[in-house]
């Protein structure tokens, strides 16, 4: 059982759970004058995808977070505790602290659509005469693995916004922490349910209260929707990529137009060349 110091409340420790190569194709330039950063992927697309049917969006309120409004007293809690560690076939325990607070394991799974940026290593900060880059500002951009996901080490104290903040910090992600929200998903009678945490809600109150089991709840990161994109969040570099991915897809689309339409002229005609007056 691992035992939890209390300084962990501030500074939670982590856990990989997935292995070290995390780009589908990435690639970053410099810019003497200013911050450049490009994205490179096979699956840049800002057309938005058909919503899955079975799954429920804004569900009931009450209904999804009735768990982690429960008043628990210190008793409550430990118990708990102990049904919890119960359950599990792991090491990743939860533990009581002096103060009645918990620390304990959340795995968090990443369903990001976009790129994300992180700084470059200290490995490449320097010019091919071995002199170090001054005054240019680098960034990497790539697209996480496919349902990548990790495992935090937090407190009953640490809010999902200071979940979110970690992840990042972890991975070195430069991108604003605004970007991004916490979900809480579960699965009941064949329906997925998917509710976006508020940033004061407490993952691990939510993960003491619902069991270990991934099904009745789980983790997601994901893009901060909100109906609007906050394009003041974006940084110049970021708006000018994706506006340049704006032009190809635009120019993609209308070359197919032109080549469908071109394509039932030519069988048209064939079919005028073919047919007799009459």
């Amino acid at each position: 059982m691992t035992k939890a110091a209390s300084s962990s409340e501030k500074t939670p420790s982590f856990e990989m759970s997935w292995g070290s190569s995390t780009s589908s194709g990435y690639c970053s330039e410099e810019d003497p004058d200013s911050e450049f950063e490009q994205y490179f992927t096979a699956r840049t697309s800002f057309f938005p995808k058909t919503r899955k049917a079975n799954v429920n969006v804004n569900v009931k309120q009450d209904e999804q977070i009735e768990l982690g409004k429960q008043e628990l007293t210190t008793a409550d809690v430990q118990q708990k505790v102990k049904e919890y560690n119960a359950q599990i076939n792991s090491n990743l325990f939860m533990n009581m602290n002096k103060d009645s607070s918990y620390t304990g394991f959340v795995k968090v799974q990443f369903k990001l659509a976009r790129p994300v940026s992180v700084t470059p290593s200290k490995k490449g900060s320097h010019d091919a005469g071995g002199r170090r880059a001054s005054g240019v500002k680098r960034r990497t951009s790539f697209y996480l693995p496919k349902d990548a996901s990790k495992h935090l080490h937090i407190s009953s104290r640490t809010s999902a916004r200071e979940v979110i903040e970690a992840l990042l910090k972890k991975f070195t992600v430069v991108d604003n922490p605004g970007k991004f929200a916490l979900f809480e998903r579960s699965e009941r009678h064949d329906q997925v349910y998917v509710r976006k945490l508020s940033d004061d809600e407490r993952p691990l109150r939510l993960r003491l209260c619902a069991g270990p089991n991934e099904k009745v709840l789980s983790f997601v990161l994901k893009e901060n929707e909100t109906g609007e994109v906050n394009w003041h969040a974006f940084s110049m570099p970021e708006l000018k990529n994706f506006l340049r991915i704006l032009q190809r897809e635009e120019e993609e689309h209308v070359k197919q137009i032109v080549q469908r339409y071109a394509l039932a002229r030519t069988k048209m005609q064939e079919a005028l060349a073919g047919s007799t007056p009459g």
